[in-house]
């Protein structure tokens, strides 16, 4: 018995030690939304940048298909809309119609370039397709791990948690930008 608790010791030692964390779980999540698409957390503070799907009805509106909002989990959960500088710098989106039938736009972070998603509507509801290991898949949350140290903030590394859209199996990349 007392092996069995030396190891669980020795595991969770190691594992503070080294950085060995699902680190987005260390703070909370926000409430489950039918519109959800995906929400970003960062190593700074509990506080997360949420992204639902903006629907009339079923369809995803027009000029603005994304509902991107803070849920300010240090000020009591509370929801606060983007700043403009924090829309247009950091966590907005630009987003285009793509021209099929689907209800379907292509988009891009603005803080973030290089990596192109979709967002659409499903029988099952909204989602946001997204490469995760070079493949379009279904994006849930992202972590991104923040250094404050120098004069102007940098990304560590950036963590993307998903689900696989042929299987359904949690999928997970990381990258450094």
């Amino acid at each position: 018995m007392s092996r069995s608790l030396l190891f669980i010791f020795c595991l969770t030692i190691s594992n503070f030690i080294f950085g060995i964390t699902n680190n987005g779980d260390r703070f909370p999540f926000p409430p489950d939304s039918p519109n959800r698409l995906f929400f970003i957390q960062r190593s700074n503070n509990a506080n997360c940048v949420v992204y639902d799907a903006n629907l009339t009805g079923k369809l995803l509106k027009g000029k603005d298909p994304v509902h991107t909002y803070w849920i300010r989990f240090a000020d009591k959960g509370e929801k606060e809309e983007l700043t403009t500088i924090q829309r247009t710098l950091a966590y907005g989106l630009y987003t285009n119609k793509i021209n099929t039938n689907e209800d379907a736009y292509e988009g891009y972070f603005l803080a973030y370039r290089k990596r192109k998603f979709i967002v659409k509507t499903t029988p099952d509801g909204p989602v946001a397709l997204f490469p995760i290991n070079g493949k379009m898949q279904i994006l849930k949350r992202v972590f991104v791990s923040v250094d404050e140290s120098g004069f102007m903030p940098s990304v560590n590394y950036i963590d993307l948690f998903g689900k696989d859209v042929v299987t359904g199996k949690d999928i997970f990349e990381r990258f450094k930008p």
